[in-house]
C-alpha cells in the first residue's frame, strides 16, 4: 500500500519560506503525476502544483513564480519549496499521487486522488 508523508509545515511570517517535502513509501510508479493542493477553513479546496512523470511541473497561478515543485526519484520525494509567501497561503496542504495530472486549474477539487497524504499545516502571519 502507497503511503505519501508529509513533512516540513510550520508557521512563518509573511515573506518568508517553507520548503514541504512528500515522501513515498511503497510502490508508486514513476509514471504517476504528483503534486499538492490545500484546503483552508472556509475556502474551495485549491490544485497548486503537478509534476508529471516527465517532470514537467504546472503550476496555480496563486503560486506561480513564488513556489518551485522537485522531485529526487533515488529518495522518492518531491519537494515544494515556498518563498515570498502571503498570509492568505495559510493553508493545510496535501501531497498527492495520481496516474494523471488533474487537479491545477480546477474550480474544485474532489477527492479522488489515486494516493493522498495526512497534509502538513502551513501558517502565514502578517
Amino acid at each position: 500500500q502507497v503511503q505519501l508523508v508529509e513533512s516540513g509545515g510550520g508557521s512563518v511570517q509573511a515573506g518568508g519560506s517553507l520548503r514541504l517535502s512528500c515522501t513515498v513509501s511503497g510502490y508508486v510508479s514513476r509514471s504517476y503525476c504528483m503534486g499538492w493542493f490545500r484546503e483552508a477553513p472556509g475556502k474551495e479546496r485549491e490544485g497548486i502544483v503537478s509534476f508529471d512523470s516527465d517532470g514537467t511541473p504546472k503550476y496555480a497561478d496563486s503560486v506561480k513564480g513564488r513556489f518551485t515543485v522537485s522531485k529526487d526519484n533515488a529518495k522518492k520525494t518531491l519537494y515544494m519549496q515556498m518563498d515570498s509567501l502571503k498570509p492568505e497561503d495559510t493553508a493545510k496542504y496535501y501531497c498527492v499521487a495520481d496516474v494523471e495530472c488533474w487537479w491545477v486549474g480546477l474550480a474544485h477539487v474532489p477527492l479522488s486522488f489515486g494516493a493522498l497524504g495526512q497534509g502538513t499545516q502551513v501558517t502565514v502571519t502578517s
